[in-house]
């Protein structure tokens, strides 16, 4: 049976539009998601791909805990974005966590090379979204397309990078016998 509800941990309604498309898609039934602002344990700027995944995580178990345990078919949907620095340069990209009468599913997005001089005033303490509204003279773009949709001239936004890693993430719930956790 498919819930109705699908809670997602946080109130941008980039993150929470993701979660209520992807499942919405992928389950072919028609969902109400409710965002949740809830604690990630992480910085607000994660600046390691560990840092990252964990406040997906720890977002999805805040959820959980707050229904003293999860709630009979909902979904809890978690989306962290940070940055770190690869090979190539300095990145951004966002761990993805869904959680589900007891299985989890967990995965990354892609990765947008981040100019350096962005990486750098991240690392001064600053939050990306910030950063690109001074840089591209914007306000609160990490409710709209973020960096991804500036930097990509919208060809990719933030909602649709999060998109297709919901959908990955999704995939151990549409063949669970392939899986074990």
């Amino acid at each position: 049976m498919v819930s109705d509800t699908i809670y997602v941990g946080s109130i941008n309604p980039v993150k929470i539009n993701a979660a209520l498309n992807t499942l919405s898609d992928t389950l072919e039934h028609d969902f109400d998601a409710q965002g949740m602002a809830v604690p990630s344990g992480v910085p607000d700027q994660p600046m390691s791909e560990d840092e990252t995944r964990l406040g997906a995580i720890n977002r999805v178990k805040a959820m959980l805990a707050h229904h003293q345990g999860g709630l009979t078919d909902a979904w809890y949907v978690a989306i962290e974005g940070g940055v770190d620095v690869f090979e190539d340069g300095p990145a951004t990209f966002a761990y993805v966590a869904i959680y589900h009468e007891g299985h989890w599913s967990v995965t990354r997005s892609a990765s947008l090379p981040l100019p350096v001089s962005v990486y750098q005033a991240l690392q001064r303490g600053e939050e990306l979204g910030p950063v690109m509204d001074k840089l591209f003279d914007m306000t609160n773009v990490k409710q709209k397309g973020g960096a991804i949709g500036l930097l990509t001239l919208n060809h990719a936004t933030r909602q649709s990078v999060y998109e297709v890693a919901l959908t990955l993430a999704m995939a151990k719930f549409h063949f669970p016998d392939l899986y074990t956790d």
